[in-house]
């Protein structure tokens, strides 16, 4: 569901307000054919669905769900990722920013029961017995 590009970005554009057919298709470049199959894909799956225009318009939009705002945590860890990985000293970017300071998020960190930051090296994946734990 999330793992083809165009998803993820068009999840990540949700979360940055777009909702919009036209605004999605104009901020990342996509071609409408594509654009109106992931979207009719992440509506099938719950993550986005459609809602009636917020300007009271006759237009539907596309709002995320509480399943797609569970993504949340997935696209500010890429976004970071990107924010380090992606672009040259000094190219200007965008960063996620608290609304109320303006201030930049603190970065994400993957922390042990006790508190302590884990490494990639530190973890491992265990299968839960029949009862989830």
């Amino acid at each position: 569901m999330i793992g083809d590009w165009w998803s993820l970005l068009i999840i990540r554009d949700a979360f940055d307000g777009v909702r919009r057919f036209s605004q999605f298709q104009t901020g990342l470049g996509i071609a409408k054919g594509m654009l109106a199959t992931r979207l009719r894909d992440l509506t099938e799956r719950g993550v986005l669905e459609m809602a009636p225009a917020s300007d009271g318009s006759a237009y539907q939009e596309y709002v995320l769900t509480e399943k797609g705002r569970g993504l949340f945590l997935v696209i500010v860890a890429l976004r970071q990722w990107g924010e380090d990985h992606l672009f040259q000293e000094g190219e200007r970017h965008s960063v996620l920013v608290e609304k109320e300071s303006g201030r930049p998020v603190m970065r994400l960190e993957l922390r042990s029961a006790k508190g302590r930051v884990l490494g990639w090296d530190e973890t491992t994946v265990r299968k839960t017995d029949e009862g989830g734990t």
